[in-house]
């Protein structure tokens, strides 16, 4: 039996939540160690979970023989040096969206991943759930035809309240904001189910313009809680994108092709758990939308309350896989260097007031 690849854990909000309860619950991966930059939090944490090492330094925890590999939930605006102290170091990263601030950023960690020989993947977890992963099979065979139209609406109302306290999330120089959040899981799946991006129009707005820190003085908001994005796929199929963070009661997250053969429709109603409530819809030309049973060999082989854990321990196979094998598995860096690069267009777009092209992944990369 191949020993455990020993995590230690970088960023204790959300990874409190499913980063380390996903790696606990892998059966090849154990973590060993956490760094939180005040002591007495890496103890809490470190009692709390039954981890063995507990770290204010991040280069001390990178030092130790036991941890293989670490994963990143920091804010975003700390993923770069986190990431690119891990990999220079020599451990493999597991690294959530948003990749980084800018894609020259996620380029430089790309070429010293590649310099050093080290894994790191992508916490693009809808790759991973039955749904998406039954829709795209069914894109790759033809099953709607030739696209017509595609529209996501992810609607959702976690920031609607405007006293939710001013915090980074805040920031847009600290990679705040629903494009971040959300738009960087949008941009992966497209190009994952639907195929490259030629050209983009992205217009950015904030609803709430000031925030409450937690003594109550309120400060402005320059991150954007609303982004509508019209795109062009390289085949000519048009996609449009509306993305919400506040909007109260909002109809969830809903992705729908439009096909000379069908409509499909992917879809949850659910506000408080992007992962459980979907189901997918089809309908021929003339009839009416009908729901479509996801074959067994999709499924989870287990799930949990919080739906995001199996997906993450699903991205977690792949991470052990790659590691294992000592080769790249996606969601990897190429596909966050894309993610990242549309979401710096989209910027650009919304800054200029104007459509933008999209280079080749490929040519980027160079």
């Amino acid at each position: 039996m191949a020993q455990k690849i020993g995590i230690g854990i970088i960023g204790t909000g959300f990874g409190q939540i499913v980063h380390i309860p996903g790696f606990q619950a892998h059966p090849d991966t154990e973590v060993v160690a956490v760094y939180h930059r005040r002591l007495d939090k890496a103890q809490q944490i470190a009692d709390k979970f039954g981890i063995p090492h507990s770290y204010t330094n991040l280069g001390d925890l990178l030092a130790i023989p036991d941890v293989q590999a670490v994963s990143i939930s920091t804010p975003p605006f700390l993923h770069f040096e986190a990431a690119k102290a891990a990999i220079a170091a020599g451990k493999h990263v597991l690294l959530e969206k948003p990749t980084t601030l800018n894609v020259d950023e996620a380029i430089a960690l790309y070429k010293l991943a590649q310099n050093k020989g080290t894994i790191v993947t992508m916490d693009f977890e809808f790759r991973t759930c039955p749904h998406w992963c039954y829709l795209k099979d069914l894109m790759a065979q033809g099953y709607a035809g030739k696209t017509r139209l595609i529209t996501i609406d992810w609607l959702v109302q976690g920031r609607a309240d405007a006293k939710r306290a001013w915090n980074w999330y805040s920031q847009k120089a600290r990679g705040g904001g629903a494009l971040g959040a959300l738009g960087s899981h949008t941009f992966d799946y497209v190009d994952w189910l639907f195929g490259p991006i030629s050209r983009l129009c992205g217009q950015l707005s904030t609803a709430i313009p000031t925030r409450p820190d937690v003594n109550g003085v309120l400060h402005p908001v320059d991150a954007d809680d609303t982004c509508n994005i019209m795109l062009e796929l390289a085949d000519g199929t048009p996609c449009n994108i509306c993305i919400s963070t506040v909007t109260y009661s909002g109809r969830g997250h809903w992705v729908t092709v439009y096909g000379d053969r069908a409509t499909l429709v992917l879809g949850s109603p659910n506000l408080a758990d992007y992962v459980h409530g979907f189901s997918l819809r089809q309908a021929k030309p003339g009839g009416e939308l009908e729901v479509m049973p996801i074959p067994s060999e999709y499924e989870f082989p287990q799930t949990f309350k919080d739906g995001r854990l199996a997906p993450f321990i699903a991205i977690c196979d792949r991470f052990v896989a790659a590691i294992r094998k000592g080769e790249s598995i996606a969601p990897g860096l190429k596909e966050g260097i894309y993610s990242q690069l549309l979401m710096d267009l989209t910027h650009l777009s919304h800054a200029q007031r104007q459509w933008v092209d999209v280079p080749s992944l490929d040519s980027v990369i160079a």
